[in-house]
């Protein structure tokens, strides 16, 4: 059974001769979308709960310990923390329930400020005038993009997406 016989002549010529001015739009649209939609390697949270929350994170990276806060996302949304690999294996999140109140909190001490911050060192957090206070650890593995999710307390307290 003879395929071009249903088309017309000067499409199987199109088809048979490659096209420099064709091949290369081709080949620049192809980069065009590759760079617009570069695989995201970023951390992220999700706000699962039914409140906005304030949302500060710490991380060991090569410069040392650093936190950072304050993200201010509402409910049933999803926000970019960090843009870019995720920096360590355990990340450390402490939130505060703007609507109803309350926290999530753990165990791992690390300063945090009133207003927006990022302070380097995780030692004599009020010495150096912030406060000390305790975040809970998630642990990433290996992984470079991460998504933690924030839900409200009748559910677990944060679960991986």
């Amino acid at each position: 059974m003879d395929t071009q016989a249903s088309v017309p002549a000067w499409t199987s010529w199109a088809l048979e001769r490659p096209q420099p001015l064709l091949t290369g739009s081709l080949v620049c649209l192809a980069a065009t979308l590759l760079a617009a939609n570069p695989a995201a390697a970023d951390l992220k949270l999700c706000n699962a709960s039914n409140s906005r929350v304030g949302i500060a994170i710490g991380y060991q990276d090569e410069k040392g310990w650093a936190t950072e806060g304050w993200w201010n996302i509402g409910a049933q949304t999803c926000e970019v923390l960090l843009k870019g690999a995720v920096p360590s294996r355990f990340i450390y999140v402490y939130a505060i329930d703007y609507d109803r109140g309350g926290e999530w909190s753990g165990t791992n001490y690390m300063c945090t400020h009133d207003k927006s911050f990022a302070i380097r060192d995780v030692t004599d957090c009020q010495r150096r005038g912030y406060r000390r206070t305790g975040f809970f650890e998630v642990d990433t593995g290996d992984a470079k993009d991460w998504t933690i999710r924030l839900s409200d307390p009748e559910s677990s307290r944060a679960e991986r997406k």
